[in-house]
C-alpha cells in the first residue's frame, strides 16, 4: 500500500514483438502493472490476425492460449495466472479475494467458475493474478487504489448506462474502508485517491446511435456526452459517472486511440464487419 498514487500517465511501449499502452511510473511505485494491448504480434491468422486474446470469437483455441502466454512472458510475468470472464455486456462484478498461498488455487477455481457464468468486471485484492478482459470497440477501464487493489472493467454502451465502472469504484471503496484501513470514511475522499485508466475504444465521432439510445444517454449523463446529435462519447459519459462517485477528474487518463479509426492497430467490431479478434485490458500486482 502507498500513501498516494502517481498521477496517471499512459504511454505506448514496444515490447518485441508486441505493442502495449501502460503506466510505468505506477508499476515502479506500486507494483501494479496496467496494460492495454494492441493487435500487433501474436500467432492468430485470418480474420483474427495478430494478438487475439479472446476465445469466443472463432479463432483457433491453441492460438489464443499461446497469445495469452506470449503476453505474460513479454510482461515478465509468465508465472502469473490469467483470469478471463465470459463477457455478457452486463454489470456483474466478480471479486478475487486475497488468500494465503495454500488457498490460492481454490480461490482461482472459485473465481473462474463464477466468471464462466458471465461477468464484465473483476475486482482484484490478490497479488500475482491477472484479470484479463477483451475488447473490439467497447471501453476498457482499469481502476487502481493506493491499497494495491484494482478493477478491470468491460464497458460497452450497456455497461456505461449500467454504471459498471462507478460500481467497481464503489466496490473498491468498500474494501478500502473496511479492510485496507483507509484514513477517511468518506466515499469521495477514498475514490478521489484512485487512478482510472481508459483504454483504446470507439470514439464519439465514430459511435453513431439511434434516437432512443441518444435520449437514454442524455437523460442519464446530460448533453455533455454527445459529440453531435447523432454521436455519443462513451468515455465522456464514463467520466461524468465516475466523477459523480468521487473520482478526481485529473486522475482519469485516456489512451486517446479510436479503435474504429485504427483497425490496423486494434480490433474493431464495427470497422471489420463483426468478425475479428479482441485486444485486451489487464492488470496485476506483484507480491
Amino acid at each position: 500500500m502507498v500513501s498516494q498514487l502517481p498521477l496517471p500517465r499512459l504511454e505506448a511501449r514496444a515490447l518485441d514483438p508486441l505493442h502495449i499502452v501502460t503506466d510505468d511510473a505506477l508499476a515502479r511505485e506500486t507494483g501494479v502493472r496496467v496494460v492495454f494491448t494492441g493487435r500487433k504480434g501474436g500467432l492468430s491468422t485470418g480474420d483474427y490476425r495478430g494478438l487475439n486474446l479472446a476465445g469466443h470469437v472463432g479463432d483457433d483455441p491453441s492460438s489464443v492460449e499461446e497469445n495469452r502466454a506470449l503476453l505474460m512472458r513479454v510482461l515478465g510475468a509468465p508465472d502469473v495466472p490469467v483470469v478471463v470472464p465470459n463477457q455478457v455486456h452486463g454489470d456483474n462484478l466478480v471479486v478475487i479475494e486475497n488468500s494465503s498461498t495454500r488457498g490460492r488455487a481454490a480461490e482461482l477455481a472459485r473465481v473462474r467458475a463464477i466468471c464462466a457464468e458471465g461477468a464484465d468486471g473483476i475486482v482484484c485484492h490478490a497479488p500475482d493474478v491477472a484479470p484479463l478482459l477483451c475488447f473490439a470497440d467497447c471501453v476498457p477501464v482499469v481502476v487502481v487504489s493506493p491499497s494495491g487493489s484494482f478493477a478491470v472493467v468491460h464497458a460497452g454502451w450497456r455497461g456505461v448506462v449500467a454504471s459498471i465502472a462507478s460500481k467497481a469504484v464503489l466496490r473498491l471503496v468498500e474494501y478500502d474502508r473496511s479492510v485496507a484501513g483507509a484514513t477517511s470514511r468518506l466515499v469521495e475522499d477514498i475514490a478521489g485517491s484512485y487512478n482510472v485508466y481508459i483504454g483504446p475504444h470507439i470514439h464519439g465521432e465514430c459511435f453513431e446511435c439511434g434516437e432512443d439510445l441518444i435520449r437514454r444517454f442524455v437523460d442519464q449523463f446530460g448533453e455533455a456526452c454527445l459529440r453531435d446529435p447523432r454521436h455519443v462519447d462513451l468515455a465522456e459519459a464514463l467520466r461524468i459517472d465516475l466523477v459523480r462517485v468521487g473520482v478526481d477528474g485529473s486522475r482519469i487518463a485516456d489512451a486517446g486511440a479510436c479503435t474504429m479509426c485504427h483497425p490496423d492497430q486494434y480490433y474493431s467490431y464495427r470497422a471489420e464487419g463483426g468478425t475479428c479478434g479482441r485486444h485486451g485490458a489487464l492488470a496485476f500486482r506483484r507480491s
